[in-house]
């Protein structure tokens, strides 16, 4: 294909994206684009010297400066948005302005609908934008329409995710793999469920529930935002319940809801000695530095069930991954099923299999595709079909 592709924000996803794309995307050339120039410059050594080749030429670049991302965007087939989620409508503007195709990881359902408002001026320009490409937003959704494309009729779909330490340690044992501000967004913010037929919306770290899985034992599942993305609204008259919960260890959940009953995550300000303080950036902050000092590997567990008819029996059908950090290119499981995602999802515009406008996740490629290219990646995906 000898297509460019750029990336915004070199770090732990879009390295993983960047290697995929040299490994997958028949890549002319990937711009790693950063504010950070020295990080856009590790990572790009990084990368090709796992590949054995110069793919990757670092950027700095302000993603939020009009001009200077129009100039970094110029002979860009596929732009990558591996950034904090608020960004992404911005960055899209741009994009659709220099006719660049774009993916983008998601994160914040509102936020998403906020790009897919564009979809007009996106045909228009010919280009194709597909937002909440990642792990969840995205991959999930793939196993709960992995579904929907192979049993005959789907009326509950509910799908699972968790990326954890693999040595976890008191109080939270919890591993920080993302960004603070998109943890505390899938705490806080409410998540969009599809339940009896209607569009919910429900309170997050609520509907607690045991949830066993083989390589780890009795976990526990509770309700955060942003998984479902735009799923409901697709599947709304086509199946009677869609819904999405995060996995932790025993005992997280009761320990975030402190913060959030207490009001830890407000955005209102408080005065402090005279300043104002909004309590969420002092947590982010605080909170964020304390988890990021937990250093330990990584492990990402999915989970999708689907019950309805196969064949004109009633089935319950089940798949489940499980992921672990790569000893051999230090990848861990999250930067694995995140940054491969999105890349196969650029990947699959530069090939011309999406149409045109900003496209829904869920609809934008077939998840049985998906799935069998994650496969290819060396990801294990067990399907269980009853």
């Amino acid at each position: 294909m000898n297509k460019t592709y750029a990336i915004l924000g070199a770090g732990m996803q879009g390295t993983a994206a960047a290697y995929d794309l040299s490994l997958f995307g028949s890549p002319a050339r990937i711009k790693m684009g950063d504010y950070d120039l020295k990080q856009a410059e590790k990572n790009s050594v990084r990368v090709n010297t796992m590949v054995g080749s110069a793919f990757c030429e670092p950027h700095q670049v302000d993603a939020l400066d009009p001009a200077k991302l129009r100039e970094f965007l110029k002979d860009v087939d596929v732009l990558l948005s591996c950034l904090p989620y608020w960004m992404h409508p911005k960055i899209a503007k741009v994009a659709i302005e220099t006719k660049t195709n774009m993916v983008d990881l998601g994160g914040n359902t509102e936020v998403t609908l906020e790009t897919l408002r564009m979809t007009d001026e996106a045909e228009k320009a010919g280009v194709t934008l597909i937002p909440d490409t990642g792990l969840a937003p995205g991959l999930v959704n793939n196993v709960g329409f992995y579904f929907l494309e192979n049993m005959d009729e789907v009326e509950t779909i509910r799908l699972y995710c968790g990326v954890l330490p693999q040595h976890p340690k008191p109080p939270f044992n919890y591993k920080l793999t993302f960004n603070v501000e998109g943890l505390v967004a899938e705490y806080e913010d409410s998540a969009v469920t599809l339940t009896d037929g209607e569009i919910r919306l429900v309170p997050t770290l609520e509907e607690l529930e045991d949830i066993d899985i083989q390589q780890l034992g009795k976990m526990e599942a509770f309700t955060t935002s942003g998984g479902t993305s735009t799923a409901p609204y697709t599947l709304k008259g086509q199946v009677k319940n869609y819904a999405y919960k995060t996995i932790r260890f025993p005992g997280h959940c009761e320990r975030m809801k402190i913060f959030k009953d207490f009001g830890f995550w407000s955005l209102e300000p408080v005065e402090i000695e005279g300043c104002q303080v909004k309590p969420r950036m002092l947590w982010h902050k605080v909170m964020g530095d304390g988890l990021a000092k937990f250093v330990d590997d990584d492990l990402a567990v999915v989970r999708g069930v689907g019950i309805g008819k196969k064949d004109g029996k009633s089935a319950q059908w089940q798949i489940d991954i499980f992921d672990l950090q790569d000893q051999k290119t230090g990848f861990t499981a999250m930067e694995r099923l995140t940054g491969f995602t999105c890349a196969i999802y650029a990947i699959g515009i530069a090939k011309g299999l999406t149409g045109k406008g900003c496209l829904k996740y869920e609809t934008a490629l077939k998840s049985t595709y998906v799935l069998s290219e994650l496969e290819k990646r060396g990801v294990g995906i067990l399907y269980k079909k009853g």
